[in-house]
């Protein structure tokens, strides 16, 4: 009876940390997706010309990296929304290219954004409300990144369509699983930064919503 007295606290209080993770994980994601948002409108109010892939890489890397450095001090909150910040910058001139270039460029847009909503609330609650524990499947997201990673470069590089749109679909299948995997560690208590997990489902989504402008760009145009 003691031995249960005297875990109950240390209980108590790892469920007060695990709720308190994903309640500020999920504020902060929200802010930043708001944020990216505006950035995104700024682009294509300006209509700022498309980011070259070295400047693309060298700012998400290494906003990234800072965002990792500073994780657990004020200045990571600053370094998430630079990194959200220049990922709608990013967004922006190419959004601005499926308006402008198909004739249901704006639908597409929309599409893209409705599928992208209900993929990432649909697999958050579902992890939320079973409480499934995914942490098997680290190996294998990390994995399969690194291959969709140097198969997206390849199909850039070598101009291959084909590769491009099943990058698309590969990183759109991980990324789920991505959120899936992230979603699970804050609930068990594997990830207490909601920092770093906010940026974890922040990429995430971006890669969902990417890849889906990517497909239904190549099969929804009129």
């Amino acid at each position: 009876m003691a031995r249960t007295i005297g875990t109950q606290p240390v209980s108590e209080s790892r469920e007060l940390i695990i709720n308190s993770t994903l309640k500020n994980t999920y504020i902060l994601l929200a802010l930043t997706l708001a944020f990216s948002a505006a950035m995104a409108g700024l682009s294509m109010m300006m209509n700022w010309p498309p980011m070259g892939i070295i400047m693309f890489f060298g700012g998400f890397f290494g906003l990234s990296f800072l965002t990792t450095k500073f994780q657990d001090s004020s200045w990571g909150i600053l370094c998430v929304f630079a990194l959200t910040g220049f990922l709608g910058a990013y967004m922006g001139p190419m959004i601005n290219y499926y308006i402008s270039s198909l004739g249901n460029g704006s639908q597409i847009v929309m599409t893209a954004m409705g599928g992208t909503a209900i993929i990432f609330t649909a697999l958050s609650a579902y992890v939320v409300v079973t409480r499934k524990d995914f942490s098997f499947m680290a190996g294998m997201l990390m994995t399969g990144i690194l291959v969709a990673f140097l198969a997206g470069l390849a199909s850039i590089f070598f101009n291959m369509p084909a590769l491009s749109l099943a990058v698309s679909a590969m990183f759109m299948m991980l990324s789920s699983g991505l959120i899936m995997y992230k979603t699970s560690e804050i609930i068990h208590g594997g990830e207490t930064n909601y920092i770093s997990a906010t940026v974890t489902l922040f990429v995430s989504i971006f890669n969902i919503f990417s890849s889906l402008l990517h497909i239904l760009g190549i099969f929804g145009d009129e």
